[in-house]
C-alpha cells in the first residue's frame, strides 16, 4: 500500500505500525497546532488514537449510514 500522499515525507518509508504510533501531525495537512487542539479536546496524540476515537468512529458510521438512507 502506498500512502506517501497521506503522510509527511519523514514518514513515507515507515511501516504502518510505526505510522499508527506517530504523532497526528505526521498526517499530510495536519499542523502541529491542529495536533495540539486534538490532544487538548480529545486526548488524541497519535494517528492510532485518532483512528480509534469513539466520537470520530460514531460520526463516521452515522455519515456512512446517512448516505444510504432513503
Amino acid at each position: 500500500m502506498n500512502i506517501n500522499k497521506a503522510v509527511d515525507k519523514a514518514y513515507e518509508t515507515k511501516s504502518l505500525k510505526e505510522i499508527a504510533d506517530a504523532p497526528v501531525d505526521a498526517l499530510e495537512g495536519v499542523s502541529a497546532g491542529d495536533a495540539e487542539l486534538l490532544a487538548k479536546a480529545f486526548g488524541i496524540k497519535t494517528i492510532r488514537d485518532l483512528g480509534s476515537n469513539k466520537f470520530f468512529l460514531v460520526a463516521q458510521a452515522i455519515s456512512a449510514l446517512a448516505a444510504k438512507e432513503e
